[in-house]
Protein backbone atom coordinates (compact mmCIF):
# COMPACT_ATOMS: atom_id res chain seq x y z
CA UNK A 1 0.00 0.00 0.00
CA UNK A 2 2.80 2.45 0.87
CA UNK A 3 4.53 1.71 -2.42
CA UNK A 4 1.36 2.62 -4.31
CA UNK A 5 1.00 5.89 -2.38
CA UNK A 6 4.63 6.72 -2.96
CA UNK A 7 4.28 6.06 -6.69
CA UNK A 8 1.12 8.19 -6.92
CA UNK A 9 2.74 11.04 -4.99
CA UNK A 10 5.82 10.92 -7.21
CA UNK A 11 3.70 10.92 -10.35
CA UNK A 12 1.68 13.90 -9.09
CA UNK A 13 4.81 15.88 -8.25
CA UNK A 14 6.32 15.07 -11.62
CA UNK A 15 3.16 16.21 -13.40
CA UNK A 16 3.11 19.47 -11.43
CA UNK A 17 6.70 20.29 -12.31
CA UNK A 18 5.95 19.68 -15.97
CA UNK A 19 3.03 22.11 -15.84
CA UNK A 20 5.13 24.84 -14.27
CA UNK A 21 7.29 25.21 -17.35
CA UNK A 22 4.70 24.91 -20.13
CA UNK A 23 4.57 28.68 -20.71
CA UNK A 24 6.43 29.57 -23.89
CA UNK A 25 7.77 32.81 -25.25
CA UNK A 26 4.74 33.05 -27.54
CA UNK A 27 2.35 33.01 -24.57
CA UNK A 28 4.34 35.50 -22.47
CA UNK A 29 3.54 39.18 -22.77
CA UNK A 30 6.18 41.22 -24.56
CA UNK A 31 7.16 43.10 -21.39
CA UNK A 32 7.93 39.87 -19.52
CA UNK A 33 9.73 38.23 -22.42
CA UNK A 34 12.36 40.99 -22.67
CA UNK A 35 12.82 43.25 -19.64
CA UNK A 36 14.11 46.74 -20.26
CA UNK A 37 17.80 47.08 -19.47
CA UNK A 38 18.49 49.52 -16.68
CA UNK A 39 21.30 52.00 -17.13
CA UNK A 40 24.43 50.62 -15.49
CA UNK A 41 25.91 53.07 -12.97
CA UNK A 42 29.45 54.20 -13.65
CA UNK A 43 32.29 55.27 -11.39
CA UNK A 44 35.06 57.80 -11.89
CA UNK A 45 38.22 56.87 -13.75
CA UNK A 46 40.28 57.30 -10.56
CA UNK A 47 37.99 54.94 -8.64
CA UNK A 48 38.06 52.40 -11.46
CA UNK A 49 41.88 52.48 -11.55
CA UNK A 50 42.12 52.11 -7.76
CA UNK A 51 39.69 49.19 -7.80
CA UNK A 52 41.58 47.46 -10.60
CA UNK A 53 44.87 47.87 -8.71
CA UNK A 54 43.33 46.56 -5.48
CA UNK A 55 41.91 43.53 -7.29
CA UNK A 56 45.28 42.76 -8.89
CA UNK A 57 47.15 43.10 -5.59
CA UNK A 58 44.55 40.96 -3.81
CA UNK A 59 44.94 38.25 -6.44
CA UNK A 60 48.72 38.28 -6.02
CA UNK A 61 48.44 38.22 -2.22
CA UNK A 62 46.01 35.32 -2.38
CA UNK A 63 48.47 33.40 -4.55
CA UNK A 64 51.14 33.97 -1.85
CA UNK A 65 48.72 32.93 0.91
CA UNK A 66 49.09 36.35 2.53
CA UNK A 67 45.67 37.91 1.89
CA UNK A 68 44.14 39.18 5.11
CA UNK A 69 40.39 38.73 5.52
CA UNK A 70 40.00 42.47 6.11
CA UNK A 71 41.65 43.20 2.76
CA UNK A 72 39.45 40.65 1.02
CA UNK A 73 36.34 42.16 2.62
CA UNK A 74 37.41 45.66 1.56
CA UNK A 75 37.88 44.54 -2.06
CA UNK A 76 34.43 42.96 -2.05
CA UNK A 77 32.93 46.13 -0.54
CA UNK A 78 34.65 48.21 -3.24
CA UNK A 79 33.26 45.93 -5.94
CA UNK A 80 29.77 46.22 -4.48
CA UNK A 81 30.06 50.01 -4.35
CA UNK A 82 31.26 50.04 -7.96
CA UNK A 83 28.14 48.13 -8.98
CA UNK A 84 26.07 50.86 -7.32
CA UNK A 85 28.13 53.66 -8.88
CA UNK A 86 29.48 55.02 -5.58
CA UNK A 87 32.96 56.31 -6.49
CA UNK A 88 33.77 57.69 -3.02
CA UNK A 89 33.17 54.34 -1.33
CA UNK A 90 35.11 52.53 -4.04
CA UNK A 91 38.12 54.78 -3.45
CA UNK A 92 37.91 54.43 0.33
CA UNK A 93 37.54 50.63 0.34
CA UNK A 94 40.12 50.02 -2.41
CA UNK A 95 42.71 52.14 -0.60
CA UNK A 96 41.96 50.30 2.65
CA UNK A 97 42.39 46.98 0.85
CA UNK A 98 45.69 48.04 -0.68
CA UNK A 99 46.96 49.23 2.73
CA UNK A 100 46.08 45.90 4.37
CA UNK A 101 47.64 43.96 1.51
CA UNK A 102 50.89 45.93 1.93
CA UNK A 103 50.86 45.33 5.69
CA UNK A 104 50.33 41.61 5.14
CA UNK A 105 53.20 41.55 2.67
CA UNK A 106 55.44 43.37 5.16
CA UNK A 107 54.40 40.93 7.86
CA UNK A 108 55.79 38.06 5.80
CA UNK A 109 59.22 39.72 5.99
CA UNK A 110 59.29 39.79 9.79
CA UNK A 111 61.94 37.53 11.36
CA UNK A 112 60.81 34.19 12.65
CA UNK A 113 60.49 33.89 16.40
CA UNK A 114 62.08 30.79 17.80
CA UNK A 115 60.10 29.33 20.67
CA UNK A 116 61.94 27.22 23.19
CA UNK A 117 65.56 26.21 23.33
Amino acid sequence: MTKVLLALTSAALLAMTGCASTETAATKPAAEAKPAEAAKPTISAEAAAELKAAQAEAKAAKANFSLWTTADAAVKAAEAAAAKGDSATVLKQAKLARTHIKLASDQNNYPMIKVGD
